[in-house]
């Protein structure tokens, strides 16, 4: 097994996952996984070696793949369909027991259980418009879903047997017309951030970590602004008017940063966070793939790779603090928009 961690990316436009290995700052592409319609996300267990993809399709599903860590290469293994449209956005619980789900276009999130790296039918299913993530803490004892369609993040205590029952309020609102999209929470499981699409902010949520409940506290703007980028809106062609359009968001090492992305400029930029939790914008921007969806923080938070859905290449990045150098840019598909260190 190679030692070296490996950088998983999701190819939308060619139906394919790639798998590099991250070694002496350098990526080499592994193994390039077809067969995949649509996929757009995914989910790692590490400690099993499992990939949980949503595919589009007739139906659209969820197919569990094995990791072979030595040739990159994955295998699928199991799929459950969806007939009610495919998912967004999968996280699993920290135990792999639990695979929770958010469909943008079917606007339901669903609460799976997994029993030897099979998803079981729906345990629980909620309804909103335009649901774009998930997360559960990390105790597996709650789910938080965000409605971009609805500004409001859904919160719900998950049972042992993977039951969604809603927490009271059962929502948490975001600003109007804000479009909360992805949601990270931080180490101490004590706030949550959610990172905007339309308004181009990451709102800072207070977590209660006993109750689960969340109460938005601040937020800060996460874009350039620099760039003179107008507030978007639901069905509006960002590009064509150029507004702003966030969208991914995860943690640096140490918490202190917030990485999010925003596609019409295709920039990374840092939002820092407090000590007490709030959070200030950033002070630099870097360019990057065009149209940046997705992108991924290594754990030790010495590296960063960003894909882009109108480019064909991957750009490793060094972090050095709030600034990114890059390092390398490497094939890996097109429509690429989802990445995950393993």
């Amino acid at each position: 097994m190679t030692d070296s961690p490996l950088v998983l990316v999701a190819n939308s436009g060619d139906g394919s996952i790639s798998t590099f290995s991250l070694d002496g700052g350098r990526l080499e592409c592994l193994a390039v996984t077809d067969g995949l319609d649509g996929c757009s996300t995914f989910a790692v267990d590490a400690e099993r070696d499992l990939v949980y993809a949503g595919v589009k399709g007739a139906p659209a599903g969820i197919l569990t793949l094995a990791l072979d860590r030595e040739s990159g290469r994955l295998t699928p293994k199991s799929r459950l369909d969806l007939t009610d449209g495919g998912m967004n956005y999968l996280a699993l619980t920290s135990d792999g027991t639990g695979l929770l789900g958010a469909s943008y276009g079917g606007g339901y999130g669903i609460s799976c259980p997994i029993s030897n790296g099979t998803v079981g039918d729906p345990a629980s299913r909620i309804e909103f418009p335009n649901l774009h993530s998930v997360l559960p803490s990390t105790d597996g004892r709650y789910a938080y879903f965000v409605s971009l369609g609805a500004d409001l993040v859904a919160q719900y205590a998950v049972t042992d047997d993977h039951r969604l029952v809603p927490l009271t309020p059962e929502t948490v609102a975001a600003p109007p017309g804000s479009g909360p999209r992805h949601i990270v929470l931080n180490t101490a499981q004590d706030a949550a951030y959610v990172l905007t699409e339309f308004s181009g902010e990451v709102l800072h949520y207070g977590r209660d970590t006993s109750s689960g409940e969340l109460t938005l506290r601040g937020a800060s703007t996460a874009y350039d602004t620099a760039k003179n980028l107008g507030h978007s809106v639901f069905g509006a062609d960002p590009l064509a008017h150029h507004y702003i359009w966030g969208a991914d968001l995860h943690f640096g090492a140490g918490g202190r940063r917030l990485w999010s992305s925003e596609r019409t400029e295709s920039t990374l930029g840092a939002v820092s966070v407090a000590d007490d939790g709030s959070v200030s914008a950033p002070d630099r921007f870097t360019v990057t793939e065009t149209q940046p969806r997705g992108f991924a923080v290594s754990p030790d938070g010495a590296y960063l790779v960003a894909a882009g859905e109108l480019s064909t290449t991957v750009s490793l990045y060094a972090v050095r603090d709030d600034d990114l150098e890059l390092l390398q840019q490497i094939e890996t598909g097109r429509g690429a928009n989802w990445v995950r260190f393993v």
